[in-house]
């Protein structure tokens, strides 16, 4: 989880907790997938659990709620191939300790993330987002704004890469021998330090783009594929009506 701690550090989520919410904002999950999901919800560390932290979401359903109203953070992400047998529940990729509500833990890698900044109240109503595949893929994500003002572009990666993932980054289910799940980033793959953007390379300077970022970079250009990847790729949105985070297209 070393590179998603970096992003978390860089790119972060705040949104807004509190006794009142506020009604001109919705976060909106949604499943386009032929199978379903188990989205979950990570917050920072001192920050309250949203939706208890992760839900079962059918094919072709989907589940709103209002942004919260005081500051937050944390990201979203899809957890594929889950099963729950002789009391245990697990998933294939993005698993948070064996259960359904995740009640803010973080999920194994690879994962394709979902990374917000909404703030709202007093004199600022902006929103800002972005879609990571610093930590892999594991499921197409992108996230559509409606209603907002300004440029508020749709981001993410619609591109299923399983098939194209090569096979030094191919997460496989079974482990070893399976289909493959997910698509590792570098880093999870060979954890060095110069592919995880740690010690020497933690920096704007040092931490560069290589073979397999440019690889994510190329089937998905609208997203975070190392930790100092170009902050224009976080695209702020004035007043959205909803921010939807939809799995497959």
């Amino acid at each position: 989880m070393a590179s998603s701690l970096l992003v978390l550090g860089t790119f972060f989520v705040l949104f807004s907790f509190g006794k009142a919410t506020h009604p001109g904002l919705i976060l909106t999950v949604v499943n386009n997938c032929p199978f379903t999901i188990y989205p979950a919800i990570q917050p920072n560390a001192g920050h309250p659990v949203l939706e208890r932290g992760g839900f079962a979401l059918h094919t072709l359903t989907h589940r709103s709620f209002p942004a919260p109203t005081s500051h937050w953070s944390g990201r979203i992400w899809a957890r594929t191939g889950c099963t729950y047998s002789n009391g245990r529940f697990s998933c294939q990729t993005g698993d948070c300790g064996h259960r359904i509500e995740c009640n803010g833990q973080g999920g194994a890698t690879p994962i394709t993330l979902a990374q917000f900044s909404l703030h709202h109240g007093g004199h600022k109503d902006l929103s800002s987002y972005e879609v990571s595949l610093v930590d892999g893929f594991n499921i197409p994500m992108t996230v559509t704004p409606h209603e907002g003002k300004g440029l508020c572009p749709v981001v993410g990666c619609k591109a299923n890469i399983l098939a194209t993932c090569p096979d030094k980054l191919q997460y496989r289910w079974p482990p070893g021998q399976g289909a493959v799940v997910g698509c590792k980033s570098g880093c999870g793959a060979l954890g060095t330090d110069e592919l995880c953007c740690r010690n020497h390379y933690n920096s704007p300077q040092t931490c560069k783009a290589n073979r397999f970022t440019q690889f994510f970079k190329h089937a998905c250009p609208a997203t975070f594929t190392y930790a100092h990847d170009s902050p224009l790729l976080m695209h702020d949105c004035a007043s959205p009506r909803e921010l939807k985070v939809i799995f497959c297209h």
